[in-house]
């Protein structure tokens, strides 16, 4: 049963169905699953590409969309961890730069990419060689795994040469400074990717379908019970083996099955503000300690990402809301270097995650370990949590190992450190052809360079859609860095059921036009609509949802605190199912 339904992993509403077939059919004797994959983030994921690639029968269910929840809403780099130099961690940091050395040459080329960031120097003498030796470490660590880094090497820079990088920073506010670098991605994308890759080697995955309860047989785990979002039916999914990777959602599934969960997870909020790039100069990111923790100036296209903070959440999961406090002490933190500083009306885009903590004896979130555990609480479940963006692979790896300890037969080695992701082969020929893409499609260059730095070689695939359909090439109103193509690809391609799907993880509409993606909204709903079969009150939902979350988090935005940012945030209504 496990060759693929959907052999070049386009994930259309078609290749949904054949997914919940092909999870239904799993209750006949004989033909469970193999391994079941609860949650779709990056862990998630990588856990279906890591088990398919084994050779194994493999489904996954996501009762949201692909990266709905923690892995589209980080700070979207894929680093060794430069802090965890200071705690002497250095198997942790040679870890997570072994992966940013495979990600960058050999997984997603096509996704994730080197960025310079400059690390301030505030204290004369002192400073410079204790720094200077940590990041030469940093940077000689990246190599010793066998793999060339993917980055270029660090440089020490004076104070004149730091302000030639950053003229925007003030005179005074750093001696001088070193330029590393590290690498960044689109979080959402690159989960997107991965699932499509997984399905295009046979694994069975569903969005918007909910683990309801799991099965039993005595104290064993032999699959699960879900209901599917999009019409309200549920069914019943037989597995071998069943791995939860719901992030900060760990307790809550994990005390469907039991009380004695070894793991507990803390979530801790992050927020995040998005700027133009025009609001200061500077040819670098910048890496600001805190007394906390640290800030990041990251460079994101026409923008900048500025953040995060690291406080307790315990309100609701799903919506975590950024208040007034949190925007304020962001913009605090990264006024205190800036020549002109940034305000309030500067904002374009401010989006809150959830980190999953490992919940240990101590309570400063900073201070918890970000590495990984993987738990078998009860026969047939094994739980994953904790980590990073950038080792989702290893994490991925190490519960598919666990889960492949109790099956009958002797399964194959992990062998995702050998694999691109769709799009990554051929991206470098393809980049090479962009001028030519460019004249063949009547596209300008700049915009097939946009095109191929999201979807890498599949990027003739978004081409091919103008060419037959020129209105295609048209920009979205308010959000003009995004095509129409790219609102039908994501229906047709990438799996996107609602409007969310499209403005806030397809695309990264929601946070980075003015108006969040208001403007967008009726033109983008239409194109999906025309593709997923929508009625006109299907649209008409679809739009008033999406304008609804929209003021609800400008709202939550305004709000003093936690408690009442969490209570506006909660005033707009979730996804309705199209029933």
């Amino acid at each position: 049963m496990n060759h693929s339904t959907h052999p070049n992993g386009n994930l259309d509403p078609a290749a949904r169905e054949a997914s919940l077939k092909a999870l239904k059919s799993t209750v006949a004797p004989g033909k469970e699953l193999d391994i079941l994959i609860v949650g779709g983030g990056v862990v998630g994921a990588g856990a279906a590409l890591d088990a398919v690639t084994r050779g194994l029968n493999v489904g996954l269910v996501e009762a949201n969309d692909w990266a709905a929840g923690t892995s589209s809403r980080s700070s979207k780099l894929i680093h060794g961890g430069l802090r965890y130099l200071e705690m002497l961690d250095f198997a942790l940091v040679q870890e997570a730069l072994q992966e940013r050395g495979l990600l960058i040459q050999r997984i997603a080329p096509h996704l994730v990419r080197p960025v310079p960031f400059l690390y301030p120097l505030t204290r004369r003498f002192v400073e410079r060689p204790y720094v200077g030796a940590g990041i030469l470490l940093y940077d000689t660590l990246g190599v010793t795994s066998g793999n060339s880094r993917g980055v270029p090497m660090h440089k020490h820079l004076t104070r004149r040469g730091t302000l030639r990088a950053a003229p925007s920073l003030k005179d005074d506010a750093m001696i001088g400074s070193i330029r590393y670098y590290d690498a960044q991605v689109d979080d959402a994308r690159l989960v997107t990717n991965v699932i499509r890759t997984a399905a295009s080697f046979g694994a069975h995955v569903a969005n918007q379908t909910e683990v309801i309860d799991f099965l039993r047989e005595g104290q064993r785990v032999v699959g699960a019970k879900v209901r599917n979002l999009e019409d309200g039916t549920e069914f019943e999914i037989r597995a071998k083996q069943v791995i939860n990777a719901t992030g900060v959602w760990t307790d809550e599934t994990q005390a469907m099955v039991t009380d004695r969960g070894q793991l507990k997870v803390r979530a801790s909020k992050g927020i995040h503000l998005v700027v133009p790039r025009d609001r200061f100069q500077s040819t670098v990111g910048l890496i600001l300690k805190t007394e906390k923790s640290v800030l990041f100036v990251i460079p994101w296209g026409r923008h900048w990402i500025i953040g995060t903070t690291d406080t307790d959440w315990k309100l609701d999961k799903a919506h975590p809301a950024a208040s007034s406090k949190d925007i304020d002490y962001l913009l605090g933190h990264v006024n205190k270097v800036l020549k002109r500083p940034l305000t309030r009306e500067d904002v374009e885009g401010v989006y809150a995650g959830l980190r999953p903590l490992l919940a240990g004896e101590n309570d400063s979130t900073a201070k918890l370990s970000r590495e990984h555990v993987v738990a078998h609480p009860v026969p047939g479940l094994v739980v994953v949590a904790g980590g990073k963006l950038t080792t989702y692979r290893v994490m991925a790896k190490d519960a598919v190992d666990e889960a492949t300890r109790s099956l009958d037969e002797k399964v194959p080695d992990s062998c995702t450190d050998t694999i691109p992701l769709l799009g990554a082969s051929g991206f470098k020929a393809s980049w090479n052809r962009r001028t030519k893409m460019a004249d063949e499609s009547g596209i300008h260059v700049e915009r097939v360079e946009h095109l191929l730095n999201r979807y890498g070689a599949m990027a003739q695939d978004v081409l091919d859609l103008m060419v037959a359909s020129p209105e295609l090439a048209q920009p979205l109103p308010g959000a003009d860095d995004y095509l129409g193509a790219e609102v039908v690809y994501a229906a047709t391609h990438e799996g996107a059921l609602h409007l969310a799907d499209v403005l806030t993880r397809r695309t990264r509409i929601s946070i980075e036009a003015w108006d969040r993606g208001v403007a967008a909204a009726p033109v983008v709903a239409r194109l999906m609509g025309d593709i997923l079969g929508w009625s006109e009150t299907q649209r008409e939902n679809e739009v008033a949802n999406y304008l609804a979350r929209v003021e609800a988090e400008r709202l939550s935005q305004q709000q003093p605190d936690d408690e009442s940012a969490d209570a506006a945030r909660l005033g707009a209504p979730g996804i309705v199912p199209l029933m």
